[in-house]
Parts: structure tokens; C-alpha cells; sequence
């Protein structure tokens, strides 16, 4: 592990919305480290199984050497990263701001904890594969283990909760269903990628044919090629390593299975007793986000006609405009409310 670097989070504020006073709310810390993932080597990709990692401590974190803490594992969305969502660049959202405003407005104090999940095809999914490599192993079993051996957590699921936004909030679904022997409760912030999709040939994501392309393609493209990496890997089909849903515009039904496999609300119905299993489940997605909005009504329904208790709330904004405010004031109360307290 590289050395910590220990950065009050005041220094690292500089680019929030301007005009947010600096005095009037108590400020914690932030660590960036970085955590290995053995479930990560030799991933196809090529990444660095050493990942970036953020870590934002509380105030009383320092002064109450005793305290233990709740911790929210917060996942990032496609094409973003730690130092975005970190406000070291200019973003939508800065966490340990809003997570600042949030603990001056009332909210118990607990850990914040962002993996980098930034890749060669400019994010991972947060799924098994040999070309990716195993995130949701990564997240679920090694960085959990790391933070809960290195700092003062309360080590157990009833502490612990997970949430993420769009590429992240997919992330969250899919791992928090798997896993409730680790979490307690989960929030997704207008998730991506519910149902299943690639049944539209793009012709664009035919003509990359090295790595080394993907920067310079468009949004959807890169998308594209970021899932089949992660839902449909081909060790055999180098130098990307992956089959796409169709070939010269024609669907290929044996990927697109893959692809629909990995669809939360097509594998939902199998781990409805894990979800009874939370203490607590949010989502929310916002109106002018038409097609997430979609799958998040739903992902309400679903949870409804199984009687699994929920908040849900389609709200009015697009898919990035309110997250840091919908952090601030939904997500980490929901949080404070649903975690277990710290412990002396």
C-alpha cells in the first residue's frame, strides 16, 4: 500500500458550489489510499489491480480515539472517478462537502468510503470478469475487509451500507442483492442499466478494434463496450476481449442471453429473500431522467407485489443535477436513520 495521505477536507473544497460558507459546518478528513485487489489480478483489461480509494472520516473521528463508526460504501458512475467525486475536479457532486453539510444539518456522523472503479473502457461495471476483473468481489469481500482491519468500524452488516449513482447505483443492486451478510441497507441514485439491453446493433462499437480507440469514441459507445467487458468477456477474442450482442449488425442471441443475465430486473424474482433480508432499501430517480425513471418505477413495483418495505421518489431533475443535494439531504440521513450507531 502506498502511504496515506491525510488531507483536511477543507483543502479539498475549493471547487464546490460557489457560495456554500466553509464556517458554519464541521469539517472531517479525507485519506486517499490505495487498496489491492487479488480478485483483480490479471484482469484482461490490463488495470492496475491497486486502486485509488477515498476515505472520508467524521470530525469526531480524531478527537474520540474510541468511537467506532458506521460505514456507506459509495459507488461512482460511468466515466467519473474518485478525484471527481472527491471535488479535486470540478464536478456535479464533491463528497466530503455535501457529506460536511450533511453532519452540520443533523446527520449521525459515520465513514465514507469511494473505491476508483475508473478502467481502460472507463469504468467496471462493479461486475465478474476475466476482462474487467472481479469488482464485485473487490467491493463486497476485499475492500470491506481492508477498511473494517485499518480503521475504527463497527464490523458487522447492521454498520454497513451501500449506495451508488447510475453506473454505481447499478452496482449497488447488483452487489447489495447478492450480499446481505455484508450490508444492511442500500440506496441507488438513478441506477443504469436495469433492464436488459444490446438488442440495438451499434455500429459504432463494431468499428473499435483495439483499446487504444475507446477514448475518442462517443458516451454510448464507450458504454457499450464497457459492458460487453463486463457481462460478455472472451479470452479468446483478443486485443479486446469481449463479444458484442451482434456482429455486422446482426444479433447474436447466445451474447445477448449474457447481457440480459445481468439485467437486475430480470434476475430480481431469485433473490427477493435477500432483499427481505435489509433493514432498509431507498431509490430515487429524477423525472426528466425518463428511461432510469422508468426502470426505477419498476424496481418499485416489484418490491411492492413482494411486500418488501421501500423509499422510492421520482423527484424533479435530470441525472446529475441534484445528486449532491439528494446526497446531502436524502442519502446519508437515509443512512444515519438505517445504520447501526457508533460504538465507544
Amino acid at each position: 500500500m502506498k502511504p496515506v495521505l491525510l488531507l483536511p477536507t477543507l483543502l479539498l473544497l475549493g471547487l464546490a458550489a460557489a457560495g456554500q460558507s466553509q464556517t458554519d459546518v464541521p469539517h472531517g478528513t479525507v485519506q486517499r489510499i490505495q487498496v489491492h485487489g487479488k480478485s483483480l489480478e490479471g484482469n484482461l483489461e490490463g488495470d492496475s489491480p491497486d486502486r485509488d480509494v477515498a476515505v472520508y472520516l467524521p470530525p469526531g473521528y480524531t478527537s474520540s480515539p474510541n468511537r467506532r463508526y458506521p460505514v456507506v460504501y459509495l459507488l461512482h458512475g460511468f466515466t467519473d472517478d474518485v478525484d471527481h467525486w472527491w471535488g479535486v475536479k470540478e464536478h456535479f457532486v464533491s463528497v466530503p462537502a455535501v457529506t460536511d453539510k450533511a453532519l452540520g444539518a443533523g446527520t449521525r456522523e459515520m465513514i465514507v468510503v469511494m473505491p476508483n472503479a475508473f478502467t481502460r473502457y472507463q469504468g467496471s461495471m462493479y461486475s465478474n470478469s476475466v476482462t474487467t476483473g472481479d469488482w464485485e468481489d473487490y467491493v463486497a469481500t476485499e475492500l470491506v475487509a481492508y477498511i473494517d482491519a485499518h480503521y475504527r468500524t463497527v464490523a458487522q452488516a447492521a454498520a454497513r451500507g451501500l449506495a451508488g449513482h447510475s453506473m454505481g447505483g447499478y452496482g449497488a443492486m447488483r452487489i447489495g442483492m447478492k450480499h446481505p451478510e455484508v450490508y444492511s441497507s442500500l440506496y441507488l441514485l438513478s441506477p443504469c442499466c436495469m433492464a436488459p439491453g444490446g438488442d440495438r446493433p451499434n455500429p459504432r462499437a463494431e468499428a473499435i478494434q483495439d483499446p487504444g480507440e475507446v477514448a475518442q469514441a462517443d458516451f454510448g459507445t464507450k458504454a457499450t463496450l464497457a459492458s460487453a467487458a463486463a457481462w460478455s468477456p472472451n479470452p479468446g477474442n483478443p486485443p479486446l476481449f469481449f463479444d458484442l450482442p451482434w456482429k455486422n449488425g446482426e444479433l447474436r442471441p447466445e451474447i445477448l442471453a449474457k447481457w440480459t443475465a445481468n439485467a437486475p430486473l430480470a434476475e430480481i424474482d431469485q433473490y427477493i429473500a435477500n432483499f427481505r433480508r435489509y433493514k432498509a432499501i431507498g431509490m430515487d430517480a429524477g423525472d426528466k431522467d425518463q428511461a432510469i425513471a422508468g426502470t426505477v418505477r419498476r424496481l418499485d413495483e416489484i418490491l411492492n407485489r413482494y411486500g418488501i418495505r421501500h423509499d422510492f421518489e421520482i423527484y424533479a431533475g435530470d441525472h446529475i443535477n441534484r445528486v449532491a443535494e439528494r446526497l446531502e439531504t436524502k442519502v446519508l440521513p437515509f443512512f444515519s436513520a438505517a445504520l447501526q450507531p457508533r460504538t465507544q
